[in-house]
């Protein structure tokens, strides 16, 4: 998907935004108790974005959504407190940052019109009104009249045809943001145009979940790591009894299926050959390591086995790129983490000595690397959700198709 969609993109840098009102679609929906944000996280990684424009004279104004209003207005679910944050943040530069207590009409429009060269403006959350989330031409429209300049700096919303992600975009000059443009870079050089042997990770509770991916994968990977609860529902469908191991029957054909396909493009899979097996989930449950042939009718599978993590790092050590997606086992709960730890700290080992080009995203998997303590030696890490698995699927983002169409 991002290789040739990122030839038609134009970036934001080099474009003249002195004294023009640019409009940024930024995704700041933080956590947030007792009206203070909670983790800033996602405001830090958006202020440089915030300073250049800044910076280059731009009076900014910026558009998120926050929670689930539903097209309502409710007090709780307003973005106040996210300006208050984002002022603070930027106040030590002397960048006024100012709130509009509505995303269009009047007080917006009141809210830009205050604004001086260098002055940034957050508007109220979209989806206080219907009109956002049903990608509405006529609230686009009053949006757009907001700005001179359109720029997209939220790919976690790029899976979305909302009014603020698709619909504007056509409605004024439209520009990729820098964190934008970084996240398909990087999903570029892991599927795009990769280097190989190509490998991928895809770990998780449920094959049914991940359907779309693993069929996509199995087309663009060398070797594709299969892991968590959806390994065992591949062991099942090659007739090796799992116990009360985590394990969807029904998708038996579906994982055949899946690799006939890999056998006919030329990906092998790999799966688990021993695993950590317990009686019970829980921290200190009794538990040992067997042979997945072996694995007790009365026993669950909760992590891969030492013969399994051996294996799959002589694996990622042979290759150049590392997709990765999902924990190899039930991480959250000592110890059975182990496994998917051991692998990642190689592949951070081998990405920090530059022998691996390592992409990483998804929420429980961004949770397993932090973890295991290795997210910054990491190439990528997405913290995109449903659009990086939009992504893994080969699907088109529409929030970007609209950005290269009006490239």
């Amino acid at each position: 998907m991002a290789g040739g969609v990122l030839d038609r993109l134009k970036g934001i840098e080099g474009v003249d935004v002195a004294g023009k009102r640019v409009l940024v679609r930024a995704d700041l929906n933080v956590p947030i108790a007792d009206g203070t944000v909670t983790d800033a996280t996602r405001i830090e990684r958006f202020l440089p974005t915030v300073r250049d424009l800044s910076g280059r004279g731009a009076r900014v104004v910026i558009l998120s959504h926050f929670g689930r209003p539903k097209g309502e207005r409710k007090p709780e679910l307003t973005l106040a407190p996210v300006a208050d944050k984002l002022a603070a943040l930027l106040k030590p530069e002397g960048i006024r940052v100012f709130f509009a207590e509505d995303c269009i009409g009047p007080v917006a429009l009141a809210g830009v019109g205050s604004l001086r060269n260098g002055d940034v403006v957050m508007l109220e959350n979209l989806r206080f009104h219907a009109g956002e989330e049903k990608n509405d031409p006529d609230f686009a429209k009053a949006l757009a009249e907001l700005g001179d300049i359109y720029v997209n700096d939220a790919f976690s919303c790029a899976h979305r045809a909302h009014a603020s992600t698709e619909a504007l975009a056509h409605l004024l000059p439209a520009y990729a943001g820098p964190s934008l443009m970084a996240e398909l870079k990087a999903l570029d050089m892991a599927l795009g145009d990769p280097e190989r042997p190509v490998a991928a990770v895809v770990g998780g509770a449920k094959v049914s979940t991940k359907i779309p991916v693993l069929t996509n994968l199995v087309k663009k990977c060398d070797l594709l790591i299969i892991g968590g609860g959806m390994a065992n529902t591949f062991l099942h469908a090659q007739g090796i009894s799992v116990g009360k191991s985590l394990c969807e029957p029904d998708f038996a054909d579906t994982v055949h299926e899946i690799m006939k396909s890999a056998e006919a493009s030329g990906c092998r899979i790999a799966l688990p050959v021993d695993a950590v097996v317990a009686s019970e989930f829980r921290e200190g449950a009794v538990m040992g390591t067997y042979d997945v042939q072996n694995v007790p009718e009365d026993g669950m599978i909760l992590d891969v086995g030492p013969k399994t993590v051996e294996a799959l790092e002589a694996d990622v050590a042979r290759c150049k790129t590392l997709l990765w997606n999902g924990p190899l086992g039930a991480f959250e709960v000592t110890p059975f983490g182990e496994g998917t730890f051991a692998l990642a700290r190689k592949a951070a080992a081998l990405a920090k000595d530059g022998r691996l080009v390592t992409v990483a995203g998804g929420g429980d998997t961004v949770a397993a690397l932090n973890a295991a303590g290795v997210t910054q030696d990491f190439t990528y890490v997405s913290t995109a959700g449903g659009a990086f698995l939009e992504w893994l699927e080969g699907r088109e983002l529409p929030g970007v198709a609209a950005l290269a169409s009006a490239g």
